[in-house]
């Protein structure tokens, strides 16, 4: 078969690129623009002062913790499962693997409704919870728990697969001169699944930032204290606050675009790095 013949002629390949940007315009620049636009319908200063409320900061404040929570959790998990499914063979690595994707299988709206039903007054742990005057439900843990449930595949999804096709090599030849476990992983296995954790960072990140359904459902809506920034946009557009609804959309929109352009930053240093390597 010749190399011609593998080739799309101009007209199809045109007509495919034209295609594809027409849906990337449709659906994803025009929502962004529309976002911006509503944000800054009525000028700077009506801008602002949407985002100067102290409804507003909170929610902020609040989604930046559930994120500095979650996220570190995640970390943590994902390394350590990936590392006993790429490198270790155990019995129950199947239904470890299956247990990671659950979150992508259940609604968070379910996630979060099990979560009630466990720590809510009456739910299964809820009077011991109550006596106890401990508070997970309409509070931040319970927000955290939801997060974190909705988040902790990334990381691990990133790194189980490049810690497989690296395979158990360099750790087996770490340990055969002497290093200890923890050091090989810290000394071969780390540096070598770096940017593909970074990947699942930012990804989980911007999902724990962005989590509406789960979080709804724990956190009580309950103004100043466990609002999120996704539940502060639906309750502003709910009283028609148009502009201030929008403007918090438009934080989320810019973290958005910030978590895309460091993808694509470490994407393009990692591809020298990879070519300064000789691959």
């Amino acid at each position: 078969m010749s190399a011609s013949s593998t080739r799309e002629t101009p007209p199809v390949r045109w007509g495919l690129t034209l295609l594809a940007l027409a849906f990337l315009a449709l659906f994803l620049v025009a929502p962004l623009v529309a976002v911006l636009a509503e944000a800054f319908a009525k000028g700077w200063d009506a801008y602002v002062r949407a985002l100067s409320g102290d409804d507003t900061w909170s929610s902020i404040r609040l989604t930046l913790i559930v994120a500095a929570i979650s996220v570190p959790l995640n970390v943590a998990f994902g390394l350590a499962a990936s590392w006993a499914v790429a490198k270790f063979d155990f019995s129950g690595k199947s239904l470890l693997v299956s247990l990671i994707e659950l979150p992508f299988s259940v609604s968070p709206v379910i996630s979060g409704l099990i979560y009630v039903l466990l720590f809510g007054l009456q739910g299964l742990l809820g009077p011991w919870l109550a006596e106890n005057d401990l508070k997970v439900i309409f509070a931040v843990p319970g927000i955290v728990l939801a997060t974190v449930f909705v988040t902790f595949p990334f990381v691990a999804r990133e790194l189980i697969p490049l810690m497989e096709e690296q395979g158990r090599e360099e750790e087996e030849a770490a340990l055969t001169l002497g290093a200890s476990g923890l050091a090989a992983f810290w000394l071969v296995t780390l540096p070598n699944v770096r940017w593909g954790l970074l990947y699942g960072v930012l990804l989980c990140n911007a999902r724990a930032m962005g989590e509406f359904g789960a979080v709804s459902v724990v956190s009580g809506h309950i103004r100043g204290l466990t609002n999120t920034m996704p539940l502060h946009v639906e309750i502003l557009y709910n009283e028609y606050d148009f502009v201030g609804a929008f403007a918090v959309a438009s934080l989320l929109a810019v973290l958005a675009l910030v978590t895309l352009a460091v993808k694509s930053a470490l994407e393009w240093w990692h591809r020298d790095e990879l070519a300064a390597a000789g691959h």
